[in-house]
């Protein structure tokens, strides 16, 4: 369960902000040389994620090595399931405990919200991206979910792709002239554009963007965009912008390649997990 230093340091600073100067409830009646055994049991249906960062907050406060007991980023119905455990001093697995179930319930409950719409595209030929709303600082740790539930990674940042937006193409004198003044900077970045009608996808097509992001068009307009581009393999073609577990079948059967969906991280409901312990 090794993480890396950019985890280490993120973990480091959750415990601060939850343990300040220290837990006066455990200092005030857990003896110092109490010891424990700690259960952590998944208590609803979905896709547990993110062990190893639980297990890095109880490494930290002195708790131990967490163990697992159940196998990631698989969808568990058989709930509720005991999937880690841990023994070692009671103080310590006291301090590691909401910090810990914070990444683990979060983590998780983002694999599950992607499982969901991963689910409800099969048998076509979309595929789930996610994006950059994401919580601060826990971006890597939020997209590495979406991986395990199944989903596609987008790009991490501003800095690792070219992505022409709305207001990019206005100062740039329109969607075609930005397409082609990021092709002539970064002729080595593949250059995606947002299109927001038929028009600015003409555009995108006829100045050689890479990929087109279709922002919140309606199931009949992405068709038209799809049959436009015809037996070609490119541009590629990304819808986005409203996209629902109720909606997002119909729109990954009009034949676009991608559906972005920000609720996999911006909406993700957490996964109900617990830990128990016994002395």
């Amino acid at each position: 369960m090794a993480v890396d230093s950019d985890t280490r340091e993120l973990v480091a600073r959750a415990l601060l902000e939850d343990l300040g100067s220290g837990d006066v409830t455990a200092e005030a009646v857990v003896p110092p040389e109490a010891t424990g055994n700690a259960t952590i049991t998944q208590k609803e249906a979905g896709v547990l994620f993110g062990l190893d960062v639980a297990g890095e907050v109880f490494r930290q406060t002195g708790a131990g090595e967490l163990q697992a007991e159940s196998e990631e980023s698989a969808w568990h119905d058989d709930v509720p399931l005991a999937v880690a455990t841990i023994a070692g001093p009671a103080r310590a697995l006291l301090a590691a405990e909401r910090t810990a179930l914070n990444f683990l319930c979060h983590l998780s409950g983002v694999a599950t919200q992607t499982a969901r719409f991963v689910d409800r595209v099969e048998l076509t030929r979309a595929r789930v991206l996610d994006t950059r709303k994401t919580l601060p600082g826990l971006r890597a740790l939020e997209k590495a979910a979406v991986a395990a539930g199944g989903g596609t990674n987008h790009r991490m940042g501003l800095y690792d792709a070219i992505l022409i937006k709305e207001n990019h193409a206005a100062i740039a004198g329109g969607v075609g002239e930005a397409v082609r003044k990021a092709r002539e900077a970064r002729p080595e970045l593949a250059v995606e554009v947002e299109c927001r009608d038929l028009d600015e996808v003409r555009e995108g097509m006829e100045a050689g963007a890479d990929r087109l992001l279709l922002d919140n068009m309606s199931p009949v307009e992405l068709r038209q965009v799809v049959s436009s581009r015809g037996s070609a393999e490119r541009p590629e073609l990304e819808a986005s912008g409203g996209i629902t577990l109720v909606n997002v079948h119909e729109i990954a059967e009009t034949g676009v390649d991608y559906v972005s969906v920000g609720a996999l991280t911006h909406s993700a409901p957490a996964l109900d997990l617990s830990m128990t312990m016994q002395l």
